[in-house]
Order: structure tokens, then sequence, then C-alpha cells
């Protein structure tokens, strides 16, 4: 796998492609690097935040999307400075907050979701969520004290405690963080949005037990921020068999672009009393592996079924009778096969 990635910290995203090493060149069959494109702005769905120690998740209204939708991100233009603060108390003083990719990084300027915490537990023994901020640069206004402070954006998260006293300060938090833009396609024909989706992985394919994704259906040209480090994507093109496993690396502040190539093809079938004739309905379809495995079972006179390269056995059954034929699927090369109803 050669995976192509862009700078997320300027603005416009404007920078050359680097390429990624051979360590995270692990794919079946593949997957190239294509043309960049410009990556478009767009508002950040929230993610829940990574866990802070012995602070529990403050409840949250339900999501307008689902858990594992993607998150969109924003370009990053420099930091701002700073603004007037909101009205404050006698005793309070102000907090701006900053978050970044990495120490040389302009602002994040949006998808941030801010936490602010008591730094001591209550008499219950909860940790009180003070206030909580979705802006770019958040103000708060706070009482002298200790805080624990929580930022999120999309699966990636920063924490650190912070004392508030009698003057203004400013903090700024570094999110080790990139994201992920996957797309696919059959040798050098994209494959339409709808026909493929994609599950990413913490980690490495070849490291042993089960995961489960830490998101799911992923489909082409969303963009994915998800925290520096190994992941492995898991990519079903159709209902069939054609899945690509393909590890890679994301780096803090880098948009990794991804196309995994599929070795496949789309195969309708028909079941027909000659050659050329009309399919016959309400005809019950299996695709078999040379195993005897079952890879697609189906209904109807015109299924389509998306296979991996390879050869198989096709069953129709129509009218209590069973009729089967080969079939060689090659890449690329979509088609249709009739069984012969004789």
């Amino acid at each position: 796998m050669t995976a192509t990635f862009r700078n997320l910290l300027l603005p416009a995203l404007a920078l050359a492609a680097v390429h990624a090493g051979p360590a995270f060149a692990q794919s079946r069959p593949g997957v190239s690097a294509p043309a960049l494109q410009s990556l478009p702005q767009s508002s950040a769905f929230p993610s829940p935040p990574m866990p802070i120690p012995n602070v529990p998740d403050p409840p949250l209204a339900a999501p307008s999307a689902p858990a594992q939708a993607p998150l969109i991100l924003p370009s990053s233009p420099p930091p701002a400075p700073l603004l007037a603060g909101p009205s404050m108390r006698p005793g309070e003083a102000l907090l701006y907050a900053v978050a970044r990719f990495g120490r040389d990084a302009p602002a994040i300027s949006g998808g941030l979701h801010w936490r602010v915490y008591a730094d001591k537990p209550d008499p219950t023994g909860v940790f009180r969520l003070v206030k909580e901020d979705r802006s770019a640069q958040p103000v708060f206004a706070l009482p002298a004290g200790g805080y624990v402070i929580h930022v999120a954006l999309g699966l990636a998260s920063a924490v650190k405690p912070v004392q508030v006293r009698g003057e203004a300060t400013r903090e700024v938090f570094e999110i080790p963080a990139g994201g992920l833009v996957l797309k696919g396609q059959v040798g050098d024909v994209r494959i339409a949005t709808g026909q493929i989706s994609f599950d990413i992985y913490k980690g490495s394919q070849f490291e042993p037990g089960e995961r489960r994704p830490i998101v799911a259906n992923v489909v082409t040209g969303d963009v994915v921020l998800v925290p520096e480090g190994t992941y492995y994507i898991l990519s079903k093109y159709g209902d069939g068999n054609a899945v690509v496993r393909s590890d890679l690396r994301v780096q803090s502040g880098k948009l990794t672009d991804v196309t995994v190539t599929h070795r496949a093809a789309a195969i309708m079938l028909k079941l027909v009393s000659k050659k050329g004739g009309e399919a016959l309905a309400n005809t019950d379809w299996a695709v078999l592996s040379p195993a005897g495995d079952v890879i697609s079972e189906s209904k109807g006179a015109f299924p389509r079924v998306i296979l991996a390269e390879g050869e198989y056995k096709v069953i129709a059954r129509s009218d209590n009778k069973v009729y089967q034929q080969d079939l060689k699927v090659i890449t690329g090369v979509d088609g249709e096969i009739e069984v012969l109803a004789r």
C-alpha cells in the first residue's frame, strides 16, 4: 500500500504530498495514491470524548447522526489574537483555550468540544462539570482554583490540569491526530459511493485477538479524524467476498489519502430455457466457492453479485429443479452468466 499524505496545518491545506514507508505498506491486493483533492469545510460531528482518569463523562444529548459518523476536518487558519472575554464576577479570571495539532501548528479552527471539570470530587465522589463549549477558541470566566480541561476532536483528545489565578491566562492543548479519507477502485475505475464501505480498526491486522472497529461503515470521501498511530482498514465492496485489508500509519496533523484497489467484478445471474432467452422469475440463487462454501445467496430473475477474482459454481433452483454452471470471475470484467434450465 502507498498512502498519500496532505498537511492539515496550513490554510487551504496546500502542501506537497509525502508517501508512507514500506513498514506500513501491507495490503491485499493493494492501495494506490490518487491525485489529491481539496478538503471541503463542514461542521464537525462531535464524537464521545476519551475518558479522563477518575472523571465521569458528562451526559450528552443524543447526537443527530450515528455514533460512528465520521468527522469532517476543518481548515486551520492562524490563531486569532486574544479577544475580550465574557463578563466576570468578583473573584473570577479569564482562561483562553486554544488547540492545535503540534507545537509549530496554527490553531484548530472548528470541531472542538471543550469540557471544564473541577479538579477535586464533590462529597459524592463525582468530578463536577463546570463549563462546556464547542467554539474554536473559547474564553472561560472561572473562579480562582484548580480545574481539569478536556478537549475532544473526533476520536482524538487532550487533557491537562490548569490553575486559574487572578489574571487572565492562555492554555494551549496539543491534539496528536490526523485524518483519513478513503476511496476504492477496480483497475482504474473508481467504485461508486454506496457500493463500498470501510471499517477502521486500531493497530495492525496481524496483531492477535478479535477487535471491534473504532469507526464502521465509512463511505467514500468522508474524512475521519483519529489519534496518531497504526490502523488497518477493512474495505468491503458489495455484499459478496470482495474484501481487502490494509495496514497504514496516521501522522499527526496530516490527511492520509487512501485508495483501496479491489480485484473483483460485478456479475448478473440469469436462468434461461435457451441461450439469449428470457430470464425465469422466482429463481433462488447460490454462489459457491471451489471448497463448497456459500459466498452469496439471492432470489429473483436478475440478481447482481460482486465477487472477488476466482472460480465459482453457480446454483439455480426453480420449480423444484436444480441447475448449476461454473463461473470464472476476472478483475474488472463485469457481465452476466446464463444458466440453462435443462
